[in-house]
């Protein structure tokens, strides 16, 4: 229907705090768990900026059993005293009003994260309550809010001889639908990382909920953290390039070492912000890294004169690295910081790698010749992985349009309504051919275990059979040639038994998506299937139950016996617990294959009863390195890792 009048009426104000209430996912990203999340940040990153500032030693983030989050810091404390220009104090004016702050250049903070002054104040319409706790001129200061407004003025409390600040806030069900409740280990990582970030600085949580409580202070700072990274890697020498140099108003810091692995580790930080999505710094990084490793091989004869130049991409290969850089007024995009934009932190990086590299080169030559063999061995794989990838696509194995003779696709060509699963072997793929709804589900069998690509370069990985057919099924390409555009499902389902092998297979199968199709990860494509592990068998077999894990499986047995027993059914103590329940028999299932077309659809592929766990990377540099300790070469990490987790496992199939 035509709206008649667009005039004054249909123009809506937001004041004060309202603009956030009303579309909170411009301030931080959204309102599920990353957003939900966002909310400890703004404030932990005001008490970071103290440290930075050489005003706080400690941070202290305290998770309340009541569901509320405390935020502490020993620093100066939020000025408390009245502001001419909003007649308010300044503490409310940093809660109420959006873009106040000290990083505006007035003095209070020569570098800081924040940059739009609207962290706090975002929090706090975001909170169902906030308390703020100031220490600071010999005093306790407090004052109380709900959803943005403040209860009451500021109150002068009792002497105190510390300083510093600590904010109290419930974040608000009315805005975070999905949950309220914030994850431990979110925020152990978040502190893990501020330590490491910040030399000096002394992090500490505690989790009332569990009792569990962690504290962190690291010496060497970002060298730390890139050892931390390549922590269980064979590196190509165990001295860490470091370098923290002053160029104009701004501070270059980068720490950085080669592994022996084939992937890259880079993390550019500005002002203790993570810029996932990189920024001038990174490019700075990345031009002086490939031109100084060029030069370096030129001139003492590595790279022969008719030889091309290495690649960036060939330099970086197995390259751990973290970047920071301290500038006064950090230019990001939008307010959750992914991509730093000041053109002159560019020129800064390059000129201090440029520098310091070439130095630590000529002072380290062993380590120098190592770093280009590395660099050399990468680019001859790159160009043996281009000619197999330029033989595959000649022959058009990875086109479209002919698809794998092993794939039964479905008939619908809606990505949004088709699903592939991935099948270990012939026979459970024969079974799932039989079962499966033909218009949206396509099955893909297996052969045997695929190539584990966390110790294979492409040129290697495109000379597996199994490994193409899965590429050429997805339609997504691969390395240069990989796009989205191209994905013909929006589910992707591993399907594998329910043993060791399946979970062995499943794990390889993750691993290649997680270092070559990590877009299809994040966009939410990718599911395990979870397959019953119980079928408890009834009389005469024309019914079963089947039963997914063991405490449903207790569950069941216990429900029923207590059913049978209500009803006055014969209940034979003497039995085991299965019969005693009325079943015949129970049987561990370990291979799909072991159901019939139709027992597999029901229990595993129909879409109105199935298990689907959807696979999800909310930290990166975590599942890197449990990656690298499960597939990389190194055998007494991968026992280490399976002893440690062994205890938690109910059911260890060996």
């Amino acid at each position: 229907m035509k709206q008649k009048n667009y005039d004054s009426a249909q123009i809506q104000v937001l004041e004060g705090l309202d603009p956030v209430r009303k579309r909170p996912g411009m301030y931080i990203g959204g309102t599920g768990r990353d957003g939900l999340h966002h909310l400890i940040k703004e404030i932990a990153d005001n008490s970071v900026d103290e440290a930075i500032a050489g005003h706080a030693t400690d941070l202290w983030v305290t998770m309340l059993a009541d569901g509320g989050i405390m935020v502490r810091d020993n620093g100066r404390g939020i000025p408390v005293d009245k502001m001419a220009k909003t007649g308010k104090s300044a503490l409310e004016t940093v809660l109420t009003v959006l873009h106040a702050g000290g990083k505006f250049g007035g003095g209070g903070y020569k570098v800081s994260s924040g940059l739009h002054g609207v962290g706090i104040s975002v929090v706090n319409a975001l909170s169902s309550s906030l308390k703020a706790e100031i220490h600071k001129d010999g005093y306790v200061y407090t004052q109380e809010y709900e959803r943005g407004k403040p209860l009451s003025d500021i109150k002068k409390g009792e002497k105190t001889n510390s300083s510093g600040t600590t904010i109290t806030f419930y974040p608000d069900s009315e805005i975070f639908k999905e949950s309220v409740e914030l994850e431990y280990e979110w925020v152990v990582d978040y502190l893990r990382h501020q330590a490491y970030l910040t030399k000096g600085l002394r992090t500490h949580v505690l989790d009332e909920r569990t009792g569990a409580r962690y504290g962190f202070y690291f010496e060497g700072g970002i060298q730390s953290y890139v050892k931390h990274l390549n922590l269980g890697k064979d590196v190509v020498d165990e001295e860490v390039f470091y370098v923290d140099k002053q160029v104009d108003d701004s501070q270059v810091e980068v720490a950085m070492q080669y592994a022996d692995t084939y992937t890259e580790t880079i993390k550019p930080f500005a002002n203790n912000v993570f810029n996932p999505d990189g920024g001038t710094h990174l490019t700075g990084f990345r031009t002086a890294l490939t031109r100084v490793i060029n030069e370096y091989a030129r001139k003492n004869g590595l790279l022969k004169e008719k030889e091309e130049n290495l690649t960036g991409e060939d330099t970086r290969e197995g390259l751990t690295a973290v970047i920071l850089v301290k500038l006064p007024d950090p230019q990001f995009e939008g307010q959750t910081k992914n991509k730093l934009g000041n053109p002159e932190v560019q020129g800064y990086v390059t000129q201090v790698m440029n520098e310091y590299l070439v130095y630590y080169l000529e002072e380290h030559p062993a380590v120098a010749r190592k770093i280009v063999g590395k660099a050399l061995l990468a680019a001859r794989a790159r160009k043996a992985a281009r000619a197999a990838r330029d033989n595959i696509i000649r022959k058009g194995v990875l086109e479209g349009s002919g698809l794998p003779g092993k794939l039964a696709d479905c008939s619908s060509k809606d990505p949004s309504n088709s699903e592939l699963y991935i099948v270990e072997g012939d026979s459970a793929g024969g079974s799932a051919k039989g079962g499966r709804d033909s218009k949206t589900q396509a099955i893909l069998p297996l052969r045997g275990k695929v190539l584990n690509v966390e110790r294979a370069r492409l040129d290697r990985m495109l000379g597996n059979n199994e490994i193409v057919t899965l590429i050429k099924a997805l339609g997504v390409g691969i390395d240069e040639q990989f796009s989205m555009d191209g994905l013909r499902y929006h589910r992707i389902i591993i399907m594998t038994d329910a043993d060791v092998d399946g979970s062995h297979i499943s794990t390889l199968l993750l691993t290649f998506f997680f270092r070559f199709m990590k877009p299809i990860i994040d966009g939410g494509y990718l599911y395990l299937a979870k397959p019953p592990l119980f079928e408890l068998v009834k009389s005469g077999r024309k019914s079963s139950v089947f039963i997914y894990d063991e405490g449903e499986l207790d569950r069941v047995i216990s429900e029923t016996i207590e059913k049978r027993t209500k009803e006055g059914l014969k209940v034979d103590v003497n039995e085991d617990r299965v019969r005693q329940a009325g079943f015949v028999e129970q049987k561990r299932y370990k291979g799909l294959g072991e159901m019939d077309a139709e027992q597999l659809f029901e229990t595993t592929m129909n879409p109105a009863q199935r298990v689907l766990i959807q696979v999800r990377v909310d930290d990166a540099e975590k599942a890197d390195a449990i990656f690298n300790k499960l597939m990389g070469s190194e055998v007494e990490l991968r026992k280490n890792f399976i002893q440690t987790h062994a205890k938690f496992v109910k059911d260890l199939d060996i």
